[in-house]
């Protein structure tokens, strides 16, 4: 990542806000996507306790890499230069996802990569940093083994991940290939309390950043044993001034004030305030499933498929039409890294902590 790339994605995201804002007042839709993700499969290697995936009795049918590349050239013929993220499940147990980051670096797609960690080995960390990443995000819900492994339902993973990152680190140097690695934490009723201790943890280690997200409700356990209190709801808010102040200070944390401070509506349970609606995700998001379908929000229905038709295609669509009103109306509040409200100031100024760090 350097700051050319940045600011030709920046005028990007700033080009597609003005779209953005010619939609929601008259009703023409010259939107482009400019935020992708690619969920490369939900099988995974680790058991969550805030997930559901590694539960499902079967999984969506996966594109072949072959239909990846041609996803990713159809897209970059209809907006030219852009950034997607990769996550799963685990996209490090898809065989061949190397050569898909291999491939995108060739054809100048910037790709970052969402990974549980356990497959950083010191091999795959080279082609990891060969490739050119955007960036790699590593899930680290803790700054210890015994809570990290418990919530992750893995054994030996916060050794293993620990290790990911210095591998990378040492990669980097080799090759002189400079990248964000970032800490993404899921803030939950567990490991609250501990996410200043991470924040120093993740510094110490080698991480460029740390980007929290609060945990959703999905599985059993989000909703017995990860999800907060009344009685908490205090503490939460002194932990939360103290990340806000450590980021004052100087501390590599992505995440805005503001949506730090929404943590709190969020378990809660509150509905989005008037200051954030409409919701914009309808009118940048693009999100490919493993089986090809497309979705502007994982709270709606498919767009489209890109096994069978362009991006272009896709996102000017009926369905899309349709779906994207739907997002527009929509009040619920939204805190996960896919949907979140991001203003182009606060993508920005993320862009800023990463360049500084």
């Amino acid at each position: 990542m350097d700051a050319v790339i940045l600011s030709k994605l920046g005028v990007k995201h700033a080009e597609n806000a003005v779209a953005e804002s010619l939609r929601i007042q008259t009703g023409l839709d010259w939107t482009k996507p400019v935020t992708f993700y690619g969920l490369i499969n939900e099988r995974c290697n680790v058991k969550c306790r805030q997930c559901g995936f590694w539960r499902l009795p079967q999984y969506k049918e996966e594109m072949t890499i072959e239909e990846w590349k041609r996803a990713l050239l159809s897209i970059k013929n209809f907006v030219g230069g852009y950034s997607i993220n990769f996550s799963g499940g685990e996209p490090y147990i898809k065989k061949g996802f190397l050569d898909l980051l291999d491939f995108a670096n060739s054809n100048g797609i910037h790709c970052g990569v969402t990974t549980n960690g356990l497959c950083m080995t010191q091999g795959n960390a080279a082609k990891t940093v060969a490739a050119r990443p955007f960036n790699v995000n590593i899930s680290v819900d803790a700054p210890n083994a015994e809570l990290h492994d418990y919530l992750r339902g893995q054994p030996g993973l916060f050794t293993k991940l620990s290790n990911g990152i210095k591998y990378l680190r040492q990669e980097q140097e080799k090759q002189g290939v400079t990248f964000p690695i970032i800490a993404k934490p899921t803030l939950n009723r567990l490991n609250f309390r501990l996410m200043p201790e991470l924040v120093e943890w993740a510094q110490q280690i080698g991480a460029t950043a740390v980007n929290f997200q609060p945990v959703s409700l999905w599985t059993p356990e989000t909703y017995n044993e990860l999800w907060f209190k009344a009685e908490d709801y205090d503490e939460l808010t002194k932990v939360i001034e103290r990340l806000i102040e450590m980021k004052q200070n100087g501390a590599p944390i992505m995440t805005g004030d503001e949506a730090l401070q929404m943590f709190l509506s969020h378990f809660r349970n509150e509905k989005a305030s008037e200051s954030f609606r409409p919701c914009r995700v309808g009118l940048r998001n693009f999100f490919i499933y493993p089986d090809g379908n497309v979705e502007l929000c994982e709270e709606y229905p498919a767009i489209g498929n890109v096994k069978y038709q362009s991006a272009k295609e896709i996102w000017y669509g009926e369905k899309a039409k349709e779906v994207r009103q739907q997002t527009l109306d929509c009040d619920k509040l939204c805190l996960k890294t896919c949907v979140s409200q991001k203003t182009l100031m606060d993508k920005v100024l993320m862009g800023l902590k990463l360049l500084r760090n």
